[in-house]
């Protein structure tokens, strides 16, 4: 009798604790969306899908990522006035609860513009450049661009926007990220960078 009841107990504590996750989940969404109501979506959407190439997409974009990007943001270790002021005040919790909401939403696709320069993209990551020391860019971020948990989803992010950070990383005015980032870039021409972004916006 007594081990049935032990038995009982404990399957009531987890019936128990599993609503309570819920409940503190469906709580951190809501949290997320009043914040990303509240300021996100001016740059980056209600959804996560900016509607400029200045500002990258996060939709589909892995949460705990997003959470050290806006960590690192908040700590100045990532450079951005405008960024800065805007998780001024979140919590590491909220951080997180953002980036898990964003990484719900679907990921939009859309063909490259220039399918030429996206095919000198598509050698360049897959294969990097043996000429010049570039290596595959696949063989951090995989061959499909989707990332991990500590590196981002690249594929259908804009092209601009990743341009942008592969030139910063060239010239160190982003160095919150690993030191692996500088010395591969430091050997792509601004052809290749182009190219590889081109490449990957259409992923």
């Amino acid at each position: 009798m007594k081990k049935t009841a032990l038995t009982k107990a404990l399957a009531i504590a987890w019936l128990a604790l599993g609503s309570c996750s819920i409940a503190w989940g469906q709580a951190d969404e809501a949290r997320a969306k009043k914040i990303i109501s509240g300021s996100c979506f001016l740059c980056h959407g209600a959804q996560g899908d900016s509607s400029s190439e200045v500002f990258p997409r996060l939709a589909g974009q892995h949460s705990e990522y997003i959470a050290k990007q806006l960590s690192n943001f908040k700590s100045g270790a990532r450079k951005s006035t405008a960024m800065r002021d805007m998780v001024a005040k979140l919590t590491p919790d909220e951080m997180l609860a953002i980036g898990k909401f964003f990484e719900k939403q679907s990921v939009p696709v859309e063909a490259p513009k220039d399918a030429g320069l996206a095919a000198v993209g598509n050698y360049v990551f897959h294969n990097g450049n043996k000429f010049s020391g570039v290596p595959a860019c696949a063989s951090c971020h995989g061959a499909e661009a989707n990332g991990t948990a500590t590196l981002p989803r690249l594929a259908s992010q804009y092209a601009v926007y990743i341009e942008t950070q592969l030139k910063q990383f060239n010239t160190r005015e982003r160095n919150n990220d690993n030191a692996v980032m500088h010395a591969i870039v430091a050997k792509m021409t601004p052809l290749e960078m182009a190219a590889v972004a081109e490449y990957l916006s259409g992923k």
